[in-house]
């Protein structure tokens, strides 16, 4: 009795941990967290900024390695004019100051890693 339920509370646990794109939660970068992206974004859906699930969506069909360099570039320097339709023209802060280029590195493995989401009237 107790192996079952210990086998359900498992099976549960790592069900409730899993994200609605199949990502699972605890395989974000900690560094999501520490570094205040997720005050904007969240894996699967619109925040401030876009959900990270409609980023993978936008660069799913690019040379994986470009859309890498795009990502990295944007969390480095910031940006504006790429997802207005859902900021409403809020720009992204530069994150090169608070973050290595380790971490960034992570964090677009992480993001172009995600089962792609369709943005909204996309």
């Amino acid at each position: 009795m107790k192996l079952t339920q210990s086998m359900f509370m498992g099976s549960a646990l790592a069900i409730a941990a899993l994200g609605s794109n199949g990502a699972l939660a605890q395989e974000m970068p900690e560094i999501a967290t520490k570094s205040g992206c997720t005050a904007c974004h969240a894996v699967d859906k619109k925040v401030v900024g876009p959900a990270w699930a409609w980023v993978a969506h936008r660069y799913q069909d690019q040379d994986q390695a470009e859309a890498k360099k795009t990502l990295l570039a944007q969390m480095e320097k910031g940006g504006k004019g790429k997802w207005t339709e859902y900021t409403g023209g809020v720009p992204m802060p530069p994150y090169g100051p608070r973050t290595t280029a380790e971490q960034r590195d992570q964090l677009a493995e992480f993001i172009l890693g995600l089962d792609p989401v369709k943005p909204p009237n996309d």
